[in-house]
């Protein structure tokens, strides 16, 4: 039987919402946010830095720039951005912010493995999937929706502006598919990547909840 879930969401999918509703229904502990604010313990960073980081990365221009040698012309620097100097200075300053990413990443990547050891439980998020994907006892979930369902949510639950709602659920998507990419190497969403996808636009929370429970039940196995 499997015991440890793992949960990748798009934005507006319900995916924590999947992720509680499933823990509570199998009478196991479930880690969302908790797993950041352990984090903040290991890593010594502050809170704040935490919370901004939270499965996100920097942009493709500042993952150039921190990765910038004495070879600075060999970088692609925006409009805006053709000073020799004032690159130095922006990749000095991307590396420590990076750095700081990476520390952060790898200090939750051990409380991720030490909740895992201790048992049965549900992972929302931070790249739990990728981080246990030796373990034998993973089910490894991605939770999709349609967009404009996804967007309906965002409004409707979370309490977005109608204006901004799709531009908002797009911008946090990228944000979790680099995190995801940066740190697996793999594409965010791929259902090759995971042990099940399933869309909550057709199979609303409960059953997504019930469709993974099958899963578990018979340990991940299907026939044909």
């Amino acid at each position: 039987m499997k015991t440890i879930i793992t949960i990748s969401r798009e934005y507006g999918s319900g995916g924590r919402d999947v992720g509680r509703m499933l823990a509570d229904q199998l009478g196991v502990p479930v880690y969302d946010k908790e797993i950041m604010h352990m984090a903040v313990e290991r890593s010594g960073l502050p809170v704040d830095f935490v919370e901004k980081q939270s499965e996100k990365v920097s942009s493709p221009f500042w993952q150039n720039l921190q990765r910038l040698s004495l070879n600075v012309p060999s970088v692609r620097i925006p409009s805006g951005y053709n000073s020799l100097v004032v690159a130095k200075s922006l990749a000095s300053a991307s590396s420590n912010v990076r750095n700081d990413a990476d520390r952060l990443f790898h200090a939750q990547a051990d409380v991720i493995r030490e909740i895992a050891f201790l048992g049965g439980c549900v992972i929302v998020g931070r790249c739990a999937g990728y981080i246990l994907r030796d373990n034998p006892d993973l089910l490894s979930v991605f939770i999709r929706g349609d967009f404009d369902d996804r967007v309906n949510r965002a409004v409707q639950t979370y309490g977005y502006s109608e204006k901004t709602a799709a531009a908002d659920v797009q911008r946090v998507d990228k944000h979790r598919a680099n995190y995801y990419q940066f740190y697996a190497e793999q594409q965010w969403g791929a259902a090759k990547n995971y042990d099940l996808v399933v869309n909550t636009s057709y199979s609303d929370i409960e059953g997504a909840v019930a469709v993974i429970k099958a899963m578990i039940i018979t340990g991940g196995s299907a026939d044909g």
